[in-house]
């Protein structure tokens, strides 16, 4: 089999690699089917049962997530009996989960795909059904909390914490209707191997998990986001700054597969912000004057006062009597920069960075 071909979706035909799924190359065609489990980082599950599609041959309906197109496939992702899965799907879903006043799923902050997915499908209205999914509503850890409400067992986060972060600190526990997102031991997430990376709060897709520290229920308006630098280290992950009235109130990872990150941040990069908006950080640079009392100046005189005490230092004792260090919180530009002033402005090769250490 050629590792190139093409396949039929929905009367289109769309060129396929050896290994994509269906539903791989139907996005990448433009072709929507909606999902609520799937994520390229992770191995296909099939779990949500919402992206099933109908293929020339198969007698049921199959996961596009995990069935491997092969060449002259035929799909139908919006068939007539497509459709009424989804329909009666989503109305399962919605009447096993938390509405809002439009009776529609609630928007959070970290959104909510089947939210989104009822909006745009028609759907039946069941009578809703309780489903007495535990909570943790007593774990201390500062960042990461549960609401089982919103939980449609998709199993995302699990498995983002097993497969990505490989730290298995929750799992699936409990069967039936009663099947919930746990620890070992019902422990918080302190007392287990959660490295609190937040890593399920991104995957989730009904906001679930959220951030204790963000407002939970902002609107897409509300929120302005800003794609920065993270300065925790210096890997150089990118990270999308939501901006809510002039403050920082979450840093959630740019989209999978843009940046370096593709997707993933650790715990200083999605949740260290506060300092941003601390009422002792310093805003401006400080020079010590004659009475020994540090004084606001600007960025031209820090930097002009910075220089002449080190060229004063290098005319009375010699360049080797400079040493400069730099940090590995610093992008490589900057590190370069670092050591090119060291050798090349004040002619000394007395110049270290932290990480070499």
């Amino acid at each position: 089999m050629s590792d190139t071909f093409t396949i039929g979706i929905d009367g289109e035909q769309l060129p396929a690699r050896k290994g994509e799924t269906v539903l791989q190359v139907a996005r990448r065609g433009g072709i929507h089917i909606p999902t609520l489990c799937a994520d390229d980082r992770l191995d296909a599950a099939g779990c949500c049962r919402a992206c099933l599609v109908e293929i020339d041959g198969q007698r049921r309906l199959q996961p596009s997530c995990a069935w491997q197109a092969t060449p002259n496939m035929n799909v139908k992702s919006h068939s007539p009996r497509v459709q009424r899965h989804r329909e009666t799907l989503l109305a399962m879903y919605m009447a096993d989960h938390k509405l809002g006043a439009d009776g529609l799923p609630i928007h959070t902050t970290q959104g909510n795909e089947l939210r989104n997915w009822a909006l745009e499908t028609p759907h039946k209205k069941l009578t809703p059904v309780h489903s007495p999914r535990k909570g943790r509503v007593e774990d201390l850890n500062p960042y990461i909390s549960f609401d089982p409400e919103l939980c449609v067992v998709c199993a995302k986060c699990t498995r983002y914490c097993d497969e990505i972060e490989a730290v298995n600190a929750i799992t699936l526990t409990l069967r039936g209707s009663e099947t919930t997102i746990a620890t070992h031991g019902e422990r918080g997430l302190l007392d287990t191997t959660c490295e609190l990376c937040g890593g399920c709060i991104d995957v989730c897709p009904t906001g679930a998990m959220h951030a204790k520290q963000t407002p939970r229920f902002l609107q897409p308006e509300e929120i302005t986001k800003v794609r920065t630098t993270c300065n925790y280290c210096g890997v150089g992950c990118q990270i999308d700054l939501n901006v809510h009235k002039g403050k920082i109130v979450q840093v959630t990872a740019p989209p999978v597969g843009e940046t370096v990150n593709d997707g993933n941040l650790c715990v200083k990069g999605r949740f260290a912000y506060n300092f941003v908006h601390h009422e002792q950080r310093l805003t401006t640079p400080m020079i010590r004057g004659a009475d020994g009392e540090l004084h606001p100046a600007t960025w031209e005189e820090a930097i002009t006062f910075a220089a002449k005490g080190l060229l004063r230092i290098k005319d009375q004792h010699g360049p080797h009597a400079l040493g400069f260090v730099s940090s590995s919180r610093c992008t490589n530009e900057e590190n370069y920069l670092v050591q090119k002033l060291a050798r090349a402005a004040f002619g000394t090769n007395n110049v270290h960075q932290c990480a070499a250490t």
